[in-house]
């Protein structure tokens, strides 16, 4: 008999996040939403008459500010509902109401910034001095004006702004079709019995021990997903084509341009991580042999790649241990960090297990004046710990930020947001290899260590490189396929894993699996995020209060200024190639440690 997950109304209530501390009703939702519309009115009655004065400059952007906030927070009440069960057609429609509402927003919001951009700076500097009131915006103003050349006219901003909803196509179709309509057929377990394979405990299958298992679930996984590759090439070869419209319409070189630039970082930081990365490869090849030895095989396949290479350490780690363990591993951020933490942790910010329709992955999301809110699918493995611990270091970011900020400065950039989540990881993981005599068990810890580094700097960046080429492929004018996607994506595996490795057939479809793709050039910033706090954590475990201090100070700035300059504050420069070839040096000795241990 196979095992069913269970349907929402099944899980545990002391499991689950609890929406009610976002809106205690819906009702109070829909009355959110009537004032947004209403805010709406007033802020178009300024349209042509934004520089006019001082005044109307400080009102459309108090008003401006007030509504982003009100709607901010009405999408992350939908959102979460929807994503506890995107099933649930009553929580789809409303999550769909504010994607709309959203596009409606920056459609008739959309004539504000470039009347800004017409107002000379002698003028604006007239103002700032007229109206006190203003200094507050003077750094979102800055800002506006850094995106001149790629801001259109009023006319062709309200255009474009129109196509919002539509955008959104390609990634709403991959989502709903795998994590709705897409079933697997059961594979056997451990124990040789049935059960449901998901998107969910895929790679939790992958760790197994039993290779006749991570074998069968590997190809079965796989083989389900070919049959789909066409309808995949065309969902992710509509994300590229709309992300293309909007770089050229805004007069970027390329998507990839256009897509940093927003996060005012240049192109050059993604091009200096492929290119340092490809010049250390040597460390995941040397990795991957280490890993074949390991396991005592003939050959290393892609499905023995999540399995821990030392055999008989692994161990289940509940939810409750993983809590306690996280708390004393994070002790050194401070009584406030930790306080934080068990609150979360005690009063349902997050959603542990996986159910029916649930949404796949973890994250942790925020809406100002809201805490944080972190969905997880735990499994009780050994991962899902780490897997909390990212996804708090999340929700720390966040509360720092929006305790520390403004509405409008509190939202840190994209290519921050990986920072903190995997400093938490990394001490966690220096606090166990402390605290363990044990030489197994010490290896087991040094095996997750490097497994942090395969995963989150050379595979990410592996995606990165799949998608900068994808993107460039369809700029020159080719189309993408399931044929040429599967192509270049085992191309590209088969070279960072190299020749210890067999690159197995089903590897090829592995990208029509990966969400990121559709979150326009993200998944390289768990790989800058990562070297930078591997440089970070190191400054904690060696200082002491000192770095902890500059951190925080890192985690309470928000976007109030560039992220590469605020990742300064707390000690690292990622406009050189240096903090990355440290991190991979680092791994380095790790893989050495480890096979004098084994």
């Amino acid at each position: 008999m196979a095992k069913e997950l269970l349907t929402r109304d099944q899980v545990k209530v002391e499991d689950t996040w609890n929406v009610n501390d976002v809106y205690e009703s819906e009702s109070l939702w829909e009355d959110d939403i009537t004032l947004v519309n209403k805010e709406l009115e007033e802020i178009s009655k300024y349209q042509g008459k934004v520089c006019e004065s001082a005044s109307n400059l400080l009102k459309v952007l108090e008003l401006t500010a007030t509504a982003e906030e009100r709607l901010e927070k009405a999408y992350f009440y939908s959102a979460r509902l929807f994503d506890q069960d995107q099933s649930n057609t009553k929580h789809r429609s409303m999550n769909q109401r504010m994607v709309s509402l959203y596009a409606k927003m920056e459609s008739d919001l959309s004539f504000i910034t470039p009347e800004i951009l017409a107002c000379d700076s002698a003028m604006l500097e007239k103002f700032f001095e007229e109206e006190s009131g203003l200094e507050l915006y003077r750094k979102q103003i800055k800002e506006i004006v850094r995106l001149k050349n790629h801001t259109l006219s009023a006319e062709l901003e309200k255009v474009v702004a129109m196509t919002a909803e539509m955008s959104n196509t390609p990634g709403e179709v991959y989502e709903a079709f795998t994590n709705i309509d897409l079933t697997f057929p059961n594979v056997k377990d451990e124990n040789g019995e049935e059960s449901a394979l998901t998107n969910g405990n895929f790679v939790p299958y992958l760790m197994s021990s039993n290779r006749a298992v991570r074998e069968e679930v590997f190809k079965t996984y796989y083989g389900t997903m070919k049959k789909y590759l066409n309808t995949y090439a065309a969902s992710y070869s509509g994300e590229v084509k709309q992300r293309m419209f909007y770089s050229r319409v805004r007069n970027y070189g390329s998507n990839l341009e256009a897509a940093v630039d927003g996060n005012n970082v240049s192109p050059e930081v993604y091009a200096n991580l492929v290119k340092t990365v490809n010049a250390n490869l040597d460390k995941l090849h040397a990795y991957v042999s280490l890993r074949k030895k390991c396991l005592g095989v003939d050959e290393l396949h892609m499905y023995d790649i999540y399995t821990p290479m030392i055999a008989d350490v692994a161990k289940k780690v509940t939810y409750k241990e993983a809590q306690e363990t996280i708390c004393k591993a994070l002790a050194l951020l401070g009584d406030d960090y930790v306080a934080l933490l068990k609150e979360g942790f005690a009063n349902r910010w997050i959603d542990v297990y996986e159910n029916k329709g649930k949404r796949g992955g973890a994250y942790s999301d925020t809406a100002y004046g809201v805490h944080p809110y972190m969905l997880l699918n735990y499994h009780d493995t050994f991962d899902d710990m780490f897997t909390t611990a990212h996804e708090m270091g999340h929700s720390m970011h966040s509360h720092y930020s929006n305790e520390a900020q403004p509405f409008i400065y509190s939202h840190y950039k994209i290519f921050v947001a990986e920072v903190a989540s995997t400093c938490n990881e990394i001490l966690l993981l220096e606090y166990l290899l402390k605290n363990t005599d044990d030489k197994k068990e010490r290896a087991y810890l040094l095996n997750h260590y490097l497994d942090s580094f395969k995963g989150t700097v050379f595979r990410q960046t592996q995606f990165a490189e799949f998608e900068k080429i994808t993107n460039e492929m369809v700029e020159n004018g080719d189309s993408l396929n399931a044929e040429n996607l599967s192509s270049l994506y085992k191309d590209i595996n088969e070279r960072y894993y190299g020749p210890d490795m067999v690159s197995d057939e089903e590897i090829a479809y592995e990208w029509a699996r990966i969400p990121h793709f559709y979150y326009n050039f993200y998944v390289y910033q768990y790989a800058t995020s990562f070297c930078a706090a591997v440089a970070i954590a190191g400054m904690i475990l060696t200082e002491g209060e000192p770095a902890v201090a500059r951190y925080k100070k890192f985690l309470s700035s928000g976007c109030t200024d560039a992220p590469v300059e605020l990742l300064k504050i707390a000690g690292v420069d990622l406009t050189t190639p240096a903090p990355i070839e440290a991190a991979l040096k680092k791994m380095g000795t790790i893989v050495d440690e480890l096979a004098s241990l084994v």
